[in-house]
């Protein structure tokens, strides 16, 4: 008898993303290619996995609900100083570093 494969719900993705090591990681990743949209979604995946969800991060990240919502949107262009503030309410920062040649 073979025992029963744990399946990787939602539940277990937001409590992963809840760790600002395993958020780094997977916003890293998403951010490798260059892939603005790519780390747009998943930035919006972090901050919906938080305890309190997307208003909690920009209650921390001192933004207007509104604001956040619409820079994580599908259609929304998030400034640079939007996402460092999400980042920071996360827990996270941003770093840059030599591109691989």
């Amino acid at each position: 008898m073979t025992a029963p494969s744990k399946t990787f719900d939602f539940q277990d993705r937001d409590n992963l993303l809840r760790d600002p090591e395993q958020a780094s990681i997977y916003l890293a990743e998403c951010l490798e290619d260059g892939d603005m949209e790519l780390f747009q979604e998943a930035l919006r995946n972090v901050a919906k996995a938080q305890i309190g969800g997307v208003r909690a991060v920009a209650e921390q990240a001192h933004l207007s609900r509104e604001n956040l919502y619409r820079a994580l949107s599908k259609n929304g262009k998030p400034q640079l100083e939007t996402v460092s503030k999400m980042l920071s309410a996360l827990g996270l920062k941003f770093t840059v570093t030599p591109a691989h040649r």
